[in-house]
This record gives C-alpha cells, sequence and structure tokens, in this order.
C-alpha cells in the first residue's frame, strides 16, 4: 500500500470528529461508498445517517470510501493494494458487503470505476462466493434501478431508517449460518420488504424496445417492489454523524426537520415519491440543536419542505438563543411573510434561494408551482424592508408545453423584480445582486411528468441564450446554467431499462467517452430520452411500488396539458 494513500487517510480520519472504529470479528462488515469526492460524500445527509445506523446496529461494522481524487488516481492504480476504506484501510474486497448511497444518476460511473479500481467483478453475475455482495440504496435507485442492475447483487428501496435493520439483522444470521450467496438473496428477496435482487426477475421486450413483460423467476418473490417508508420519523434522529472542515457544508451542523411535501409539484419526484410529508417536533429537533451547536456554530436544516415546517420560526429562534446561527436552503416564496423576512435577517443570511421555476402564470399552473406573481412580489417586498438584497433565483426551461413566450417571462420578471426593489428602496440601489441558475426540466419516475420527452439540447441551448441575451444589460443580474449535454445523459440513467447497462459499461471502457459509447453499442439512447411515452405501457420502474397510485400520476398528467387549475394536492 502506498504510504502516500495512507497518511491521507489518517490525515481525513484526525480532522473528522464522530468517526466510528469497531473491531473486525464476528459481526457483517461493509463499505458504504460515495461515488463521488470525498467533500461532496460527507455533504450529504442520507450518507451520514445510513453510516452511522449500520454501526449502531450490534450485528454490523460499517467504513467508507470514496472516488478517489483524480490526483490520487495514478497511484491507487500503481499500488499492488486494490481500493481500500478510509477507517480501517483494507481493500474493499475484504468486506462482506461494498453498498453504494446513489443519490445523482451522473454518478453512476463511479461506481463502476470504484468497482474496477477495488478489484471487483463489474457485472453481478461474475462474481464468486468470495466477492463482497454489492448493494445500492438511496434516492436515486429508488425511483429506477435498473440501469444499474446488471452490476448489483441488491437494491434497497426506501429510506434506511426502515428497511436496514431488517436487513442487517438478516445479513447477521446469514453470517452465523455461513449461508451461500445465492441462498442468502433468496432469503433476503422473499422476506425482506423493500429488497430487489435484479436476477430474480425476467424483463422481455419487443423489437422496438418497449417492455413487454416482467416476471419473477420464483412465485415465491413479490411481483411488486414496496418502497419502504418510515411512518414516525420521531422515532430516530437524521442528523450529522461526523463533522469535518473537509466536507462542502464544513462549517455547519446538519438536522433534517422533514420528509415529503404535500405541495404536489408534476415535476417534483420528492413530492410524490417521499409521501406522506413529515415534520418532526419541535422536543425532537430541540434535542438535535443542543447536540449540533456543541459541534458547530451553525445549524443547517434540510429537508423537502423545510419553510412549510408549522413551528419554524420558533425553532430557530430558540437557535438563536442559544447562540447559534441558522443556514436554511431554498424557501418557498408564499411562505415569505414579514415575520419570516425578520426571522432571516436575524439569522444574518446574506443570500436566499428562493424557486419561481417558470417566469409565466400559465407555466407555473402547468407545473402546479403554486404560486402567483403577487406572491412573488410580495415576497420581495417583504425580503427588502428587511434589507435582504441578494437573492438566487431558481428556473427551469425544457418544460412541457414551454414556448418562447415564457421564457421571455422570465426576463420580464427578473426586470419587474429589479424595478419594484429600486422603487421600494427610497433612492437605494435595490437588489445588489440577483442570480438566476437556470436548470433544464428533466423527466423524473413516479411524477406526472414521466412520459414526457426531455427537451432537445439545440432549443435549450437557445432558450438559455434568449435569457442570458434579455438581461445582459440589468448590471445585479448574473446567469448560470447547466450544460445540457449532461442533462441528456441524466435523462438517460434515469429514464433508462436494463439495456442502458450496457451503455455504462461501454462509457467505463472508453475511460468517460459517452459519444464513444454511443457509437459502440446497438442501443438507442433517444428512445429513453426524446420519446413520449404512452400511459398504458410498461415503465423500467413500474414494478417499484412508490405509495402513489398510477391513476392520481395519469390524471395529473393530463390536467397538467388541460389548463386545469387545482387546489393543491394534500397526501
Amino acid at each position: 500500500m502506498s504510504w502516500k494513500l495512507k497518511k491521507k487517510c489518517l490525515d481525513l480520519l484526525a480532522r473528522e470528529d464522530g468517526c466510528v472504529r469497531k473491531i473486525w470479528g464476528e459481526v457483517a462488515t461493509i463499505c458504504l461508498a460515495y461515488p463521488n469526492a470525498y467533500r461532496t460524500g460527507m455533504s450529504n445527509l442520507g450518507f451520514q445517517a445510513v453510516y452511522a445506523l449500520i454501526n449502531r446496529h450490534p450485528g454490523s461494522l460499517c467504513e467508507r470510501v470514496f472516488l478517489p481524487d483524480s490526483s490520487d488516481e495514478a497511484a491507487h492504480l500503481a499500488s499492488p493494494a486494490r481500493l481500500f476504506s478510509l477507517e480501517s484501510q483494507r481493500p474493499l474486497a475484504d468486506f462482506d458487503m461494498v453498498a453504494f448511497s446513489l443519490s445523482f444518476e451522473n454518478d453512476y460511473p463511479n461506481v463502476l470505476k470504484i468497482l474496477d479500481m477495488a478489484g471487483i467483478p463489474l457485472a453481478a453475475a461474475e462474481r464468486a462466493e468470495r466477492d463482497p455482495l454489492v448493494i445500492g440504496g438511496g434516492i436515486a435507485v429508488t425511483l429506477n434501478p435498473e440501469p444499474l442492475a446488471d452490476f448489483f447483487d441488491l437494491f434497497l428501496i426506501g429510506e434506511g431508517e426502515a428497511l436496514l435493520p431488517d436487513f442487517l439483522d438478516a445479513a447477521a444470521v446469514a453470517l452465523r449460518c455461513k449461508l451461500k450467496r445465492k441462498a442468502f438473496l433468496d432469503r433476503i428477496q422473499k422476506e425482506i420488504h423493500g429488497a430487489y435482487v435484479p436476477r430474480f426477475y425476467r424483463v422481455t421486450t419487443e423489437q422496438e424496445g418497449r417492455i413487454t413483460a416482467r416476471e419473477p423467476l420464483d412465485s415465491a418473490y413479490p411481483r411488486r417492489i414496496i418502497r419502504r417508508t418510515a411512518p414516525d420519523i420521531n422515532a430516530f434522529p437524521t442528523e450529522q454523524a461526523i463533522t469535518t472542515e473537509g466536507s462542502e457544508f464544513g462549517g455547519m451542523f446538519l438536522t433534517e426537520v422533514s420528509r415529503g411535501c404535500r405541495r404536489g409539484c408534476r415535476f417534483c419526484a420528492a413530492g410524490f415519491v417521499c409521501r406522506p410529508v413529515r415534520f418532526r417536533s419541535a422536543v425532537t429537533l430541540e434535542a438535535s440543536f443542543r447536540r449540533g451547536l456543541k459541534k458547530r456554530k451553525t445549524i443547517g436544516l434540510l429537508g423537502t419542505a423545510v419553510s412549510d415546517h408549522p413551528e419554524l420560526i420558533p425553532l430557530c429562534r430558540s437557535i438563536l438563543k442559544r447562540g447559534g446561527s441558522v443556514a436554511v436552503g431554498s424557501f418557498r416564496l408564499d411562505r415569505l411573510n414579514r415575520p419570516m423576512a425578520a426571522l432571516l435577517k436575524d439569522t444574518g443570511v446574506e443570500t436566499l434561494s428562493l424557486a419561481p421555476e417558470a417566469g409565466s402564470q400559465r407555466l407555473r399552473n402547468v407545473i402546479r408551482k403554486g404560486i402567483t406573481e403577487a406572491e412573488i412580489f410580495s415576497a420581495v417586498d417583504n425580503l427588502l424592508e428587511y434589507d435582504i438584497v441578494r437573492l438566487r433565483l431558481y428556473f427551469m426551461v425544457g418544460l412541457p408545453t414551454e414556448t418562447d413566450e415564457d421564457v421571455d417571462a422570465i426576463v420580464r420578471l427578473v426586470k419587474a423584480m429589479e424595478h419594484r426593489a429600486r422603487h421600494s428602496s427610497a433612492g437605494k440601489k435595490g437588489f445588489r445582486s440577483l442570480t438566476l441558475s437556470i436548470n433544464q426540466f428533466i423527466p423524473k419516475p413516479a411524477t406526472p411528468f414521466q412520459w414526457c420527452p426531455l427537451e432537445d439540447t439545440a432549443v435549450v441551448k437557445r432558450r438559455i441564450r434568449r435569457i442570458k441575451d434579455g438581461l445582459r444589460g440589468e448590471k445585479a443580474v448574473s446567469v448560470t446554467h447547466d450544460l445540457p449535454k449532461w442533462n441528456y445523459i441524466q435523462a438517460l440513467l434515469t429514464l433508462g431499462d436494463r439495456r442502458v447497462g450496457k451503455l455504462l459499461l461501454a462509457v467505463h471502457r472508453f475511460e468517460g467517452n459517452w459519444a464513444q459509447a454511443f457509437r459502440e453499442v446497438n442501443v438507442n439512447p433517444d428512445f429513453y430520452v426524446y420519446r413520449r411515452k404512452e400511459t398504458d405501457e410498461i415503465l423500467p420502474w413500474d414494478f417499484i411500488d412508490h405509495g402513489v397510485e398510477k391513476t392520481l400520476l395519469v390524471s395529473e398528467y393530463r390536467k397538467s396539458f388541460s389548463g386545469e387549475i387545482l387546489e393543491e394536492t394534500r397526501p
């Protein structure tokens, strides 16, 4: 093993507070892998929560591994030792299981890179008894695991707190009984709700590529996989287990305040897959805040609907009274009343993130965003009153039914916000900065827009240019955007089936060259990305019971094109 690489691990561990070191012995050993850099992975609260959850189980041991920095890859490849864990520097091949935490589809190629660097066969079918089981979990594969089906022995679908204790109990029993690989997977598939072993299911397709059937190989296997949900999130904390300056949010302590969302925005997976909406109680959160303030001065509040928490203002005030500060991500515009703006001022917020999503009311109605222009300007007035003058505004382009007029409406809305700020600031300069973050709409499984195609890359580029040109003269305004070509890849990995795994394998072989993979593999990516699906066809992820009836999704999909405006969905 390279001393340089080992020293880097030891230096990272020395800067951490909360790392768990268990003794290897008669326990199930799991290496929790994040397929991106350490700095990114340690900022992921789900990754940290799973690490703590596994290590709390008496029959399990959990260590971590991350995608090596590009500067370290050569040293790893030159070393006779394969990729190893952070805590004990043991090769990944020594573990009983390697479990990937998967939040983002664009990280999928890194899964293969980590397995390859660890000397673990990429294809699940090629692994021997001595090889670790490769397991996947997280929101990305809960939505649709099929593009990765060939590479994983097992997926755990749903929330870790609901699913992992049952799985870890079963793993501990299997270890004591010395069950063989296939026998263990067979037992897990039959006994653990939320477990999904791809090899135990046969998928057939027609010549054009549509799925015609999906059958379990044993009648004892469930036909549909139930996404597991924790009904009472007050029964456990979901908070930062390890604090380190080496993460993207190193200066704060992260804690989850809510799950799910009652709003029902038609593009948002969290608003459907994470149902029902659940808020942690003030009592539960106060305890988390006390623990966090012993480690960091700033408490970062996370959740899909933080600004909807019924006790958000008193909760934040309690942090301030203890001498701490508060950090919150994106806020709902319709929640920015005067008391909320006053609170944000007291927390010392410098830049606030807001998500109008669309410039025109027509398009906000299509996506069921649930905010009006009047509410947007009311929020602007309240923020200006408390001198909050730096905003990041999130908009999407490529939304269903979008026209150039809708894109121009983004420009008009931003200019109107800036004009209102100058007018109401009594001679001041208005907003100091308005940063527009333009993201392309990507259809997500288990949402009403799952049948929609991705907008053409050329159209998206043109519309982004239209926004930038329209705002060029606004000195306070800047525009950032992602790269449309990578949105195409994300859509492919989000909407694909098992055949997309062939493309992933080729991309790995060609060291990340997607264009070459598309030329070499006889799979048409446009079939998944640019095709409008029929509501009665079998989609790759339809075998997962996400807890939302398909009839509801179809109804919402059709209403979005009818122009019908409805009250908010309240799960």
